[in-house]
């Protein structure tokens, strides 16, 4: 949280930059995909630098080179969206919990890239956001989508159990599943500290539908759980190599 309040102050003076992104976010007709989420990581590279967060990416040749796919990292905390989309080089989106999604500055930031919010309680509403998913990424589109749900604040790179219901959004679509493996991401708000902080993202092999064409959620969901799970171990053994081939 220190570090969270620590960055608003030192950038009051471009607070202009949150209606700015409104702007662009009402008017996407006029402002490109590609445009509205460059200026997200514009946001994102200067909120990283304020905070004194290095990232290093690993993988980004994993990830397949055309049309629509689903990413399903672990969840750590607030920087996690964050931090994939700055080793993404290519426009995603994020499912989002609706509950966390309207404060100045996250709302601005989902509505750029077209997000969705997703009412974890509300099974209709959830399976009615799920279909949507699967219908932009067969169309092309790229998500985040957290498997675990929420996050619990803790000290340290434990994986909470991923819900095999979230994999029906690319399974529908027979989109390639790609899992992502987040180490550290937690110490960027968690830590009651200003020193620096260094967070790692690793990009897995995707599974693509002739992969588990044969398998049920509850299946996809079980090995993807695993490979996360080992890419961690390894990532915090300083081992990314043999990270990104789990």
């Amino acid at each position: 949280m220190l570090r969270f309040v620590y960055v608003l102050i030192r950038n009051l003076h471009r607070a202009w930059m949150i209606p700015q992104a409104g702007y662009y976010a009402a008017r996407d007709r006029k402002y490109s995909e590609e445009f509205r989420y460059q200026y997200d990581l514009k946001m994102i590279r200067q909120m990283m630098k304020t905070a004194r967060i290095s990232t290093s990416v690993y993988g980004r040749e994993n990830l397949p080179s055309q049309g629509g796919y689903v990413m399903f990292p672990n969840h750590q905390g607030k920087y996690d969206a964050l931090g994939i989309m700055y080793g993404h080089p290519l426009p995603c989106s994020v499912v989002m919990d609706d509950a966390r999604s309207h404060m100045p500055l996250v709302s601005q930031f989902i509505d750029l890239v077209k997000g969705k919010r997703i009412k974890l309680h509300d099974i209709r509403q959830a399976a009615k956001i799920i279909q949507e998913v699967s219908a932009e990424t067969a169309q092309g589109r790229k998500f985040i989508i957290f498997p675990a749900g929420g996050y619990k604040h803790r000290n340290g790179n434990q994986v909470d159990p991923f819900k095999p219901g979230t994999f029906k959004s690319a399974m529908k679509s027979k989109v390639p599943i790609v899992p992502v493996a987040l180490v550290d991401s937690w110490k960027v708000y968690d830590l009651n500290s200003l020193r620096h902080v260094h967070t790692q993202v690793y990009f897995l092999k995707p599974l693509y539908y002739e992969d588990y064409k044969g398998m049920k959620s509850v299946e996809v969901c079980d090995h993807v759980y695993r490979r996360v799970c080992k890419a961690v171990r390894l990532g915090e053994r300083n081992m990314p190599e043999q990270a990104v081939r789990c």
